[in-house]
């Protein structure tokens, strides 16, 4: 058996298509998409159809998935200050697309975990972030108590959510990210995946990097209308280009410094940074 493990697409369908294509070159008889489908990129809607349409997907709930509803409820549990505020315009714009296609509330079924069990193997347990909360991220820098206490006597514990991949052996657990389909931030533009294959002495890992051509995404972020919805739009078409995270260091640094988000503090902000594209 051969399990593709997929995430953090964020609205890029060409990134996806490519994941697509190579799980089933390689043999994937399963596709588990783990979260994040939506939001970010142009091409939530059409993302979000191509899944749907097949048989052999199933999903975890993201943080984005979440958010999009959260926003069209106006969510107490997002700020207030939020919904007039203009930097979170990219956001309004991809649940507004969601919910005009019918789409929108798709993932409230969705869990937070799955659970993938074959005789003799290690249990795998498969979250957007952790199997407690879709923000908090895996990696080998999760604590070892940390991980025995979300492992829950399964061997094998997946997330993704940070957008780089990751693998570690932490407290006789293997603890695997599987990186990003649509946004990665290791640095490296290829869509990228988990890939699992199920042998005699275990659960064998493959961390796949797909090529594809990001000049359709990057050119649709502008043809959508996306990129007129304002600063955060700019943003996340800035980290497809760079394979970086820049949206969460940019917020933690405006944060910190009492400054407004706008176009005057993302310059300077990218001009305290070294070359932006790989």
């Amino acid at each position: 058996m051969r399990l593709a493990i997929i995430a953090d697409i964020h609205g890029n369908l060409d990134a996806l298509r490519a994941v697509l294509a190579d799980a089933q070159a390689q043999g994937a008889e399963r596709i588990i998409v783990n979260g994040d489908v939506v939001n970010r990129g142009p091409d939530s809607v059409a993302a979000l159809e191509t899944l749907l349409a097949r048989g052999d997907v199933s999903f975890t709930l993201g943080n984005h998935d979440d958010l999009l509803r959260l926003w069209d409820a106006r969510s107490p549990d997002l700020p207030a200050e939020w919904f007039s505020d203009p930097f979170w315009g990219a956001t309004a714009w991809s649940a507004e697309h969601l919910d005009q296609a019918g789409l929108l509330h798709i993932p409230a079924d969705w869990p937070l975990t799955r659970t993938v069990q074959i005789p003799g193997l290690p249990s795998l347990l498969i979250a957007h972030g952790s199997p407690q909360h879709y923000r908090e991220g895996l990696s080998e820098r999760t604590r070892p108590e940390r991980v025995q206490e979300l492992s829950a006597g399964h061997g094998v514990l997946i997330g993704s959510h940070i957008h780089r991949p990751a693998q570690a052996w932490v407290s006789g657990v293997l603890v695997l990210n599987t990186g990003a389909v649509g946004a990665p931030a290791n640095g490296d533009p290829r869509a990228q995946y988990l890939l699992l294959t199920a042998a005699a002495d275990g659960w064998h890992t493959e961390f796949r990097a797909v090529p594809y051509d990001r000049a359709g995404v990057l050119a649709r972020f502008g043809s959508s209308g996306l990129l007129d919805t304002g600063l955060s739009a700019q943003i996340f078409r800035e980290e497809v280009i760079s394979s970086r995270s820049l949206y969460t260091p940019y917020w933690s640094w405006t944060e910190d410094g009492g400054l407004p988000r706008d176009t005057r503090t993302w310059d300077t902000f990218l001009r305290r940074l070294p070359a932006r594209r790989p």
